[in-house]
């Protein structure tokens, strides 16, 4: 099998023109939007043959096309039946309903962690006898390493509560997330908040005005957190909202060991417990004995979710086990042996080597987070272009396949091309910053023939939809190409 991909991905940077003349809906699109050819970097294969290629060896920024590597990378390194896991452990003791000693709550990377699964994990407490824990929370996140690579970093962008902007670790709850109801009269604003936090309210001093509903986001600043002086939280929203309006919205704003502390306490109260110690960031001890865990959805659906609305998260998620668990045929994932190593470069050494075994050139890969919500990640057409090629021979080909949007159906592309022959037929992948737009994948021409499709633009000229122009004219110009008979 092996031998096969090599030998059917080896040939593949022989079959490139140094250029090839840009079919003309795509220039004509290019002049309409002012984009430069050299802003654009494109190619088409079908079958053996290149059908177009243009400045196709260059490194560009991929956007969340990116995704489209970490998710094929992880389902053939991780396996189908891969889920990311939560455990409560102790190494404490029980007497009657009182544990002495931590309760540990040790994350495996678990894409559906969440207050609901939370709870089910205390409620097994509460099965078992236990009312009582004489002792600390402790928070075991310590299969990424570091552990927490959210501390320290610059937000990305102007909106660092959004959740897009979300930088995982190992045990991420909710993904951090408050929701927020926002309801306004024409005098005053109604606020309430999910999950409820223990000692966490929400406020707001924003000032009601008259303005459309639908434009609420126009007038929103970043909230704050501030402290109160009986130590609790207060989460308190800023800006403008419209006068008889109703919005809802998410935001990444408390630190995660509050959030998770505050939830813990929380729910554990109402199921009638109580903790004596502090929250704490720790190890697993040795001997800790499992209480209660949870398993994830199997890959395929969490790499499905990852890809149809790209999911910022996940992905990086998903990145970061690469180099740190291993499928686990029974559990579906085990950590790997502890290094000092960071994770972040085993993933980086497990993509490349993954690459290099499939005949595909690593030369000016750049992997940043996995997501493509990076600045400094940087792939060639050719590069994708193999990835994708290996994507069509992988043995979970229908699975990744099944994970990409399809064109004016769903996902992020439910809106694009919807008058194309392309519309419920071709699956890409797309990726948006402020300066890129980007799509990837499988476009079946006129005759049914699968073409494997790439193109990148790199420009400031891109925004206000200018670059989908471009590329969709791409896509829809490859749907309409007629497959040359056999002879």
């Amino acid at each position: 099998m092996r031998r096969s991909i090599l030998a059917l991905a080896f040939p593949l940077l022989a079959w490139l023109p140094a250029q090839a003349q840009l079919p003309e809906p795509v220039t004509a699109a290019l002049r309409s939007t002012t984009i430069p050819e050299s802003a654009l970097s494109a190619l088409v294969l079908r079958d053996d043959k290149t059908l177009l290629s243009h400045l196709a060896d260059r490194a560009m920024q991929p956007a969340s096309t990116m995704k489209l590597v970490t998710t094929l990378v992880g389902l053939e390194q991780l396996g189908p039946v891969f889920r990311g896991r939560t455990e409560l452990r102790t190494a404490g003791t029980l007497q009657g309903e009182t544990l002495t000693g931590d309760l540990v709550l040790r994350g495996g990377a678990d894409a559906d962690l969440s207050t609901e699964v939370l709870t089910t994990m205390l409620r097994a407490l509460r099965h078992q006898g236990i009312r009582t824990i004489q002792g600390r929370l402790v928070v075991d996140r310590q299969l990424f390493n570091p552990a927490r690579t959210d501390l320290g970093v610059p937000p990305f962008d102007e909106y660092p509560e959004a959740y897009y902007n979300v930088i995982p670790d190992a045990l991420l709850i909710n993904k951090n997330m408050l929701q927020l109801d926002m309801r306004s009269t024409g005098a005053s604003l109604k606020l309430a908040m999910q999950p409820e936090l223990d000692g966490v309210a929400l406020d707001a001093d924003m000032k009601l005005v008259d303005a459309d509903c639908a434009t609420w986001e126009n007038g929103w600043k970043t909230p704050d957190t501030v402290p109160r002086a009986d130590g609790g939280i207060t989460v308190m929203l800023h800006g403008t909202f419209p006068k008889n309006c109703a919005a809802a919205y998410s935001v990444n704003v408390l630190d995660r060991q509050v959030y998770l502390d505050r939830l813990f306490r929380l729910t554990w109260k109402q199921l009638g417990g109580s903790i004596s110690g502090a929250t704490i960031e720790g190890v697993t001890p040795p001997d800790a004995r499992l209480l209660a865990e949870h398993v994830s959805r199997a890959l395929p659906e969490v790499v499905r979710d990852t890809n149809k609305p790209s999911d910022n998260a996940l992905a990086r998620t998903l990145f970061l086990s690469l180099g740190a668990l291993e499928s686990d045929p029974v559990l579906g994932s085990r950590a790997l042996p502890g290094s000092a190593e960071t994770t972040f470069s085993r993933t980086d050494r497990t993509i490349r080597a993954w690459m290099r075994a499939r005949g595909i050139d690593d030369t000016g890969l750049v992997l940043d987070n996995g997501s493509g919500l990076s600045r400094t990640e940087r792939i060639t057409p050719v590069q994708m272009a193999g990835i994708l090629l290996a994507g069509q021979r992988s043995n979970w080909a229908p699975e990744f396949q099944a994970s990409m949007p399809i064109v004016a159906v769903d996902g992020t592309m439910r809106r694009r091309l919807p008058n194309s022959p392309a519309a419920g037929r071709a699956r890409m992948k797309t990726g948006t910053l402020k300066n890129v737009v980007a799509i990837a994948g499988y476009v079946p021409d006129a005759s049914g023939k699968q073409c494997v499709v790439v193109a990148m633009v790199n420009s400031d000229l891109v925004s206000n939809g200018r670059g989908r122009i471009v590329l969709d004219a791409l896509v829809d110009w490859v749907a309409r190409l007629e497959t040359p008979p056999t002879l």
